[in-house]
């Protein structure tokens, strides 16, 4: 249900992993996955304190005048500067703020467009859903990193031939709470 679906976190990279607010309240996860960054990117929930683990606080709401596009550095360089274990990034729900700053990421860090970057994160977690100026903070940022943009503002506004649902949610968690 709809609980559940939160519940699930997305893994993009052996290390890095994408999910709602309450996977970071899920201390067997962390430790499962060698977390040792979460990256919080919500206004209220607070950020759990574990022995090893930092937090970074990304004080944004889910708006698409929120200014999330002034993070993407620092959160990239965070990420990519945590060697030691693995790394959380978390909003509420897991499908706007954290799949933005993670899409960020990718492009600055791992060298792909913005098209490869949301298609990669898509994979790892279906119910991503950007609002519209994270988009277009996104666009602005892959000009910046590549000169060029890969997705049509068409396409991110009408949402509809960027995204798929899917049905299959928990399969993605068991598949990784299995590894």
């Amino acid at each position: 249900g709809h609980q559940s679906q939160h519940f699930c976190t997305g893994m993009v990279t052996p290390t890095l992993f994408l999910g709602g607010a309450d996977a970071s309240l899920n201390a067997a996860l962390l430790s499962q996955k060698r977390i040792t960054l979460i990256v919080n990117a919500t206004l209220t929930h607070a950020c759990p304190v574990y022995p090893g683990v930092e937090c970074v606080c990304v004080p944004v709401s889910d708006l698409p005048s929120a200014r999330l596009g002034d993070h993407f550095d620092r959160v990239a360089e965070r990420i990519h500067g945590n060697r030691e274990g693995g790394t959380l990034v978390h909003c509420a729900a897991g499908m706007s703020r954290s799949p933005a700053l993670v899409m960020a990421y990718l492009m600055r860090f791992r060298g792909v467009t913005l098209r490869q970057a949301h298609r990669w994160v898509q994979d790892s977690r279906p119910f991503v859903r950007l609002n519209a100026g994270f988009w277009e903070q996104l666009l602005q940022y892959e000009r910046r990193l590549y000169g060029r943009n890969t997705v049509r503002r068409s396409m991110t506004s009408s949402c509809g031939d960027i995204f798929r649902s899917s049905s299959t949610d928990c399969f993605y968690c068991r598949k990784l709470l299995s590894t």
